[in-house]
């Protein structure tokens, strides 16, 4: 059998071809706080707020390896009414080969996270779930909006320094 890309039947693709390959996904670090447990286990009068904050944060690891992590804080409720707080940090580490210098922010900050987000998604909903609630699943996360509006926030702030 051959490979389709390459044709040589090894797997390997061919010389220049832009790659993008997951070497590694892993949980930094992982918070669960249960603080009312079991009294917020029990029938709610109202629905919870629930607020949650996401960061993606890259460095390069060597001239083709970049880890990626993608930072997710997570509560419902609140004050002496919180039901829990997740705290999450998951990386992965990738490598970008042959992909022009002026595309490498871009795919390392959009399609990386975008790679991450489903397991991201399943450990939240995992958590919420063994730590007594119904599983939390986030909607899918627009990254390149996100890129676009931290790019924008970034030119303003730029602006904004050079005027003064």
């Amino acid at each position: 059998m051959t490979d389709a890309t390459s044709g040589n039947g090894n797997g390997s693709r061919p010389e220049g071809v832009p790659t993008l390959n997951a070497l590694a996904q892993y949980v930094k670090d992982f918070s669960f706080e249960n603080p009312n447990a079991p009294r917020s286990l029990g029938p709610q009068e109202k629905a919870p707020n629930i607020a949650f904050q996401v960061n993606v944060n890259a460095q390069q690891l060597a001239p083709t390896d970049y880890e990626v992590s993608i930072s997710l804080d997570a509560k419902a409720g609140e004050g002496a009414e919180l039901l829990f707080q997740l705290d999450l940090d998951y990386a992965g580490v990738f490598r970008l080969s042959n992909i022009p210098s002026e595309q490498i922010h871009p795919i390392v900050m959009i399609e990386c996270p975008r790679l991450l987000f489903p397991f991201v998604r399943q450990i939240v909903a995992d958590a919420t779930k063994n730590g007594g609630y119904p599983p939390l699943y986030i909607d899918p996360i627009d990254f390149l909006a996100l890129y676009q509006q931290k790019s924008a926030q970034e030119q303003t702030d730029q602006n904004i320094a050079s005027a003064n």
